[in-house]
C-alpha cells in the first residue's frame, strides 16, 4: 500500500517535471530565416553537437554579385570563401531560454559573442554583443 503511494507521488512528480521543463528549455531557433535588412536567408540548423546558421540565399545581389568573396575577412586564407554558403552564426549552444554562440559579420569582416531568442513563431531576436553592449537585430522566418 505504501509503495503504491510513493509510486503514485513519484508518478506525479515526474509529469509536473516534464510537464515544467519546456518554461526553461530554449525555443528552438532551426529554420530559414530572413535578415532584419531583407538581404539574406540564412538556414539554421543542427551541426553535430551545436547549432549553426549559413547564408542560403541572396534576396539583394550583394556588389560583386551571387560569387561575392569573403572579401572584408582579416584572416587572408578565408578571404576567397564565398559568401554564398558561408557560416555565419557557429557554435550555438542552448542555454536556459536562449542560444549563445557566435556570429560573423561578413560586411565588416568581424566576428561577435552572439545571442539568439524566439519571440515568437515567425520571429528570431539576434544580439550581436562586444563587452556589455549589444546590438539587437528581428529576423522573421522565410515562408
Amino acid at each position: 500500500m505504501i509503495t503504491r503511494a510513493l509510486v503514485s507521488v513519484a508518478s506525479v512528480a515526474a509529469a509536473f517535471t516534464l510537464g515544467m521543463s519546456p518554461a526553461f528549455a530554449a525555443d528552438p531557433v532551426n529554420g530559414r530565416w530572413i535578415t532584419e535588412d531583407k538581404d539574406a536567408v540564412v538556414t539554421i540548423q543542427s551541426c553535430g553537437a551545436v547549432t549553426c546558421g549559413t547564408i542560403s540565399r541572396f534576396l539583394v545581389p550583394p556588389p560583386d554579385g551571387p560569387g561575392q568573396r569573403d572579401i572584408y575577412n582579416p584572416d587572408p586564407a578565408k578571404k576567397k570563401r564565398k559568401l554564398l554558403g558561408l557560416p555565419i552564426l557557429t557554435q550555438f549552444k542552448a542555454e536556459a531560454a536562449q542560444w549563445r554562440g557566435r556570429i560573423y559579420d561578413p560586411k565588416s569582416g568581424k566576428s561577435y559573442r552572439s545571442i539568439l531568442r524566439r519571440k515568437d513563431a515567425n520571429t528570431l531576436e539576434v544580439k550581436g554583443c562586444i563587452g556589455p553592449f549589444c546590438q539587437t537585430q528581428l529576423w522573421k522566418r522565410a515562408k
